[in-house]
């Protein structure tokens, strides 16, 4: 008996301990887990990763798949459902990692590329089973990135650890290491004394007013290829032009990451082998200061497509030694650069120095009147020069449709009159005018909604960097015009193609598949607002937990979610805010929404600022 009795209270106070182990477990969970300042740090292992099938890193390539198969998206555990208590962060390597853009992925699945048509940098995606299933950690030391306009002359060093371009570029005035932080002068390749002065030097080459290149407003889009880090698109912003500068993931790495990091608009992409990501005639002037191109390859493909995103009437400034220099190899570049574009009915509208700048011609009068047989041809009459997900790049001249040969232009107003005037494409897709402003009412009172939902944790400076992942006709970024913010408008590739539309307002952005991984750096953005997309990626039968870590991925920390959805979704998402250390800050429903479709629901979420715990001591 003695012994029985004994026992029992070994098991008593084993149990006791037990409990109140437990309780001072999720004590410390609460405590630590529900900070919502979002400068606070968290602690999580540095050196964690979860594979699911096989990582990049390697794995079993037999890996049973069917788990990644999410049809439905799984809120209850059990039945297959299994909500993560958390995710494990990736390897403190992975910090950059850009999932389509992974040259390590390139190099395990041994991709067979034609490195000289660039196809190593456009976009090779893993395959489900060869995702990773983890948080992306920030540097060591990571802090709050500083606001615009600051942000455009200075940014954190911590927070993009390289400064292998200021030494490359010392000469240029591209940026300079200055104690903590890195300092951009606003120079380039092309344009050493900054280019403020470089931007008005071509507006007087045109013989622009002022010497402001908007001229007037009927210069708005711009697009600057081989941008560098972006000073270019960043200067031009004070004359109200918005520039989608872009430029690879390439022997300058991190360019675009800088550019992001300064709040300029930009994108990770190349001249190569398949079609830019945005619709014809989207771009009133396109810019390329010693970009490094070979123009004159595979028949001028490369300056065909240029041509394709031109709108009619629109330019091409070109800063480079071939427009200048005397030596015989450039000689022979510019004599053969001249008889493509003539070919391609451009005529000089202006050349000083170093630059040239080509103008296309307004309508098809000249493409009618070339001899035939001219090189290069006319695109078939059955090609969508609008499609542009995944095609391949085509030598030809795309024409102006009947409409637009008639009128002899784009018929667009000029900025800002633009943003809000119902343009002539709209009829491509059978919408109203009284549709369009509809769309434009129903946006700017949800826009104030959401500012409403905001406002307790955001000052005038906090945003920037701004992504609408549906973007549809771009009333979300047109309501957010009186802030200093600028909006990347994403249109899927399964939709309606309105990303015309969108650049048609003097807007900005790109086509995407939400079932991939988005084509640019983590922690760019301070805000997305995804509007049904969790939605559209359960009807394609798309992973949402993987969407969910992808948005994790592209946000700041400290940055914040507008998830506009249905019920489950919204249930789906706050499954997994603890996972993701998100903290949601508000929430409506239908009934606060006189123009709700349905029974979606808003739900407005942050993301915590943490460190790994090897960051941590590496600042210490």
């Amino acid at each position: 008996m003695m012994r029985g009795r004994s026992d029992g209270a070994q098991k008593k106070r084993l149990l006791t301990s037990v409990g109140i182990g437990a309780v001072l477990v999720v004590f410390l969970y609460m405590y630590f887990g529900s900070k919502s300042n979002g400068e606070s740090a968290l602690e999580y292992g540095s050196r964690s990763l979860r594979k699911l099938g096989s990582s990049y890193l390697g794995g079993d390539d037999n890996s049973d798949l069917s788990s990644r198969q999410d049809v439905k998206f799984a809120l209850e555990d059990g039945d297959g459902g299994i909500i993560p208590k958390s995710f494990p962060v990736c390897d403190d390597r992975h910090s950059e990692l850009i999932p389509c853009l992974d040259r390590h992925l390139i190099y395990q699945m041994r991709l067979k590329l034609d490195l000289s048509l660039m196809e190593h940098y456009e976009r090779h995606c893993p395959l489900p089973e060869r995702r990773f299933n983890c948080l992306i950690p920030p540097p060591p030391g990571y802090k709050v990135p500083i606001k615009w306009p600051r942000s455009r002359d200075e940014v954190w060093k911590v927070n993009i650890p390289h400064t292998h371009l200021a030494h490359e570029k010392s000469d240029q005035n591209w940026m300079v290491v200055k104690g903590e932080k890195i300092i951009f002068p606003g120079g380039g390749t092309h344009f050493h004394y900054g280019a403020d002065k470089y931007i008005a030097s071509i507006a007087n080459m045109l013989n622009f007013s002022n010497d402001n290149l908007n001229n007037e407003g009927r210069i708005r889009t711009v697009f600057d290829v081989g941008c560098g880090v972006a000073s270019f698109g960043g200067y031009l912003l004070s004359s109200d032009i918005i520039a989608m500068s872009l430029a690879p993931n390439d022997v300058h790495q991190n360019q675009i990451q800088f550019a992001l990091e300064r709040g300029i608009p930009a994108y990770l992409g190349v001249l190569g082998t398949k079609r830019l990501p945005y619709p014809s005639r989207s771009f009133e002037f396109a810019h390329c200061s010693r970009c490094r191109i070979d123009w004159l390859q595979r028949d001028g493909i490369l300056l065909l497509e240029l041509d394709r995103v031109l709108r009619p009437g629109g330019y091409f400034a070109y800063s480079s030694p071939e427009a200048y220099a005397q030596d015989e190899e450039d000689l022979r570049i510019w004599r053969e650069m001249s008889a493509l574009v003539e070919r391609m009915c451009w005529r000089i509208a202006a050349k000083r120095n170093q630059t040239v700048i080509w103008q296309k011609p307004l309508n098809n009068d000249c493409y009618m009147e070339r001899p035939p047989g001219t090189q290069p041809p006319l695109c078939r009459s059955d090609d969508d020069p609008d499609a542009v997900w995944g095609v391949n790049m085509e030598p030809c001249i795309t024409p102006y449709s009947e409409h637009d040969h008639k009128v002899g232009g784009s018929g667009l107003a000029p900025w800002p009159a633009r943003l809000t005037s119902p343009p002539p494409r709209l009829a491509d897709f059978g919408y109203s005018n009284e549709m369009f402003d509809k769309d434009m009412e129903t946006w700017r009172q949800r826009v104030d909604q959401y500012w409403s939902l905001l406002s307790p944790k955001i000052s005038s400076d906090t945003l920037r960097n701004i992504m609408d992942m549906k973007a549809n006709l771009g009333s979300f970024a047109a309501a957010l015009n009186d802030k200093n913010v600028w909006v990347m408008n994403v249109v899927s590739k399964d939709g309606p193609n309105t990303l015309k539309i969108v650049y048609d307002r003097g807007l900005i952005g790109t086509t995407h598949d939400w079932c991939e991984a988005f084509s640019t750096y983590p922690r760019t953005y301070d805000l997305l607002h995804a509007w049904t997309v969790f939605s559209d990626v359960e009807k394609k039968g798309c992973s949402g937990e993987d969407l969910l870590l992808e948005i994790d991925r592209i946000l700041r920390p400290t940055g914040f979610v507008i998830i506009r959805d249905k019920q489950h979704v919204i249930d789906f998402v706050k499954k997994h805010l603890s996972a993701l250390h998100w903290e949601a800050v508000g929430s409506a429903d239908s009934t606060s929404d006189p123009e709700q479709e349905g029974d979606d629901i808003v739900l407005v979420v942050q993301k915590k600022l943490w460190l790994t715990s090897g960051s941590i001591r590496d600042t210490e």
